[in-house]
């Protein structure tokens, strides 16, 4: 009996780890019931900035308001968040004691210089996670735009907290409204180095590489495996797919749905071969998966023909929950 009652608490346990992406513990997450969209990622740190409730409900806020206040330059001149206004932005949570932190901050100094020389409004501003003030002077030393300082440890907490900043390095790239282009910044940087696509607005339909894999651990993602000389899409039916893609993308951010968070066309490489053993799935192309690496969940369908109309069922069957994961 206690078998059959504890059964299904734990199947809802799992759907919420899912569902809210956690991959640490303890996490809190405050929703509005009302809507059932989510106020708050980073619940610990707003119980550690705000312990009297006075900015209850914690929802999100505007970029603009977050950041306001002054902002430095590595040289020890201030400049006020106001400047920033009309400008694209990147938002850059990083530390000198991280390796992968220190390899992104090279790339993207060279970037930053690019952007600028090509006439581009932009900004980048540091948000540090050092361990101490000189470790922070020393790494900000090697760039050449803004921070937040670090003695304003609340500003840089609200950051974190505006954008459930779970690791590092994060870039957040914004629009000249304060709106998210992309939460990918990183990625985008290490795909582009000449920066020919930025601002880097989200592709919903993109081809994984390398840089890019690491996307795979954000979420569910369609994963469409396609062989090298594969009759099975062509590019007319891959150009529908895009579209049926974008559209499919659309619905679910016009809807607030959650759901496969990138989309990738997937060609035959030595990443094929180690995706496919890695997920234990079939040599089968095209072979149509939607790979969920945090919850170790696949779900599958092998068919002769990949079309808009089936990929936006299997989809649509993912969102509504009718598809039954296998394990990875």
């Amino acid at each position: 009996i206690l078998d059959r009652l504890f059964f299904p608490f734990a199947l809802l346990q799992l759907k919420l780890w899912n569902k809210y992406r956690i991959s640490n513990i303890p996490s809190l997450i405050f929703i509005d019931t009302s809507t059932g969209k989510v106020m708050c990622r980073n619940g610990m740190l707003v119980i550690r900035d705000d312990p009297e409730g006075l900015e209850f409900p914690w929802g999100p806020k505007p970029f603009s308001e977050v950041i306001a206040g002054p902002l430095l330059r590595s040289n020890g001149q201030s400049q006020d968040s106001s400047t920033l206004e009309g400008s694209y932005v990147g938002v850059y949570f990083s530390a000198h004691w991280c390796p992968p932190c220190r390899g992104l901050t090279r790339v993207l100094v060279e970037s930053y210089r690019k952007i600028k020389e090509a006439g581009q409004k932009f900004e980048i501003i540091f948000v540090s996670a050092d361990r101490s003030e000189d470790s922070f002077k020393q790494y900000f030393s090697e760039m050449p735009w803004l921070a937040v300082a670090y003695s304003d440890e609340a500003r840089r907490s609200r950051l974190n907290r505006l954008y459930g900043i779970q690791g590092i390095p994060t870039l957040i790239i914004l629009d000249p409204k304060g709106e998210v282009i992309t939460r990918q910044g990183r990625v985008e940087v290490l795909n582009d180095l000449d920066c020919k696509e930025f601002p880097w607005h989200l592709k919903p339909v993109l081809e994984l590489t390398d840089s890019n894999a690491v996307q795979l651990n954000e979420g569910p993602c369609l994963v469409l495996f396609v062989g090298a000389k594969s009759t099975g899409i062509s590019e007319l039916p891959r150009s529908k797919l895009r579209e049926s893609l974008c559209k499919i993308k659309q619905e679910q951010e016009s809807h607030s749905i959650e759901g496969p968070e990138i989309f990738f066309f997937f060609l035959q490489d030595d990443m094929t071969d180690s995706l496919r053993d890695y997920t234990n799935l079939p040599e089968a192309a095209p072979l149509l998966t939607i790979l969920d690496m945090s919850a170790r969940a696949k779900y599958v369908l092998d068919v002769d023909e990949i079309t808009p109309e089936i990929v936006e069922k299997f989809v649509n069957d993912f969102l509504a929950e009718k598809l039954k994961p296998e394990p990875i």
